[in-house]
């Protein structure tokens, strides 16, 4: 539980501190992990941790605000992959830097060890099991919408 309340607090901080790019945490995360890759959609959504509906949808902004295009891949012309263009990278560099500060502002009262600790134990998480695939015995209920609300 206090995994997913501190990445709900962390997610909801980079959120409204890249607001200021106009890009979301998904645009910041998909451009970061294609920077330097020709990757497929599909390995780019595997890598981000996204679904392919989540996936198509930030490609297409990305797209529209002139951050990164589908090519055809050099290796394969049946496949496309995600180049990042030279606004992505200039917008990239910048959210870094305001990333970092986010990252640095909530690891404030955090020493050194314990946040080389920190990152070192997440980083195992993030390879291990829950990296692999799973299947919910009975999927998550989520209460229907009132009208109007």
């Amino acid at each position: 539980m206090l995994l997913n309340q501190s990445s709900h607090a962390l997610a909801n901080r980079l959120s409204k501190a890249l607001e200021g790019l106009e890009i979301s945490v998904r645009v910041y995360c998909a451009l970061a992990k294609a920077v330097d890759s020709e990757l497929t959609q599909g390995q780019l959504a595997e890598a981000a941790w996204m679904d392919k509906t989540t996936m198509v949808v930030t490609l297409d902004e990305m797209e529209r605000r002139g951050l990164a295009e589908r090519k055809l891949s050099p290796i394969d012309r049946r496949v496309r992959v995600i180049a990042v263009t030279d606004a992505g990278r200039s917008v990239l560099i910048e959210a870094d830097t305001v990333v970092q500060r986010v990252y640095d502002e909530v690891l404030e009262g955090v020493g050194e060890r314990d946040r080389e600790a920190c990152l070192a134990v997440l980083s195992r998480l993030v390879a291990g099991p829950p990296a692999a695939p799973f299947q919910l015995e009975k999927p998550v209920r989520r209460r229907a919408q009132r009208g109007g609300v």
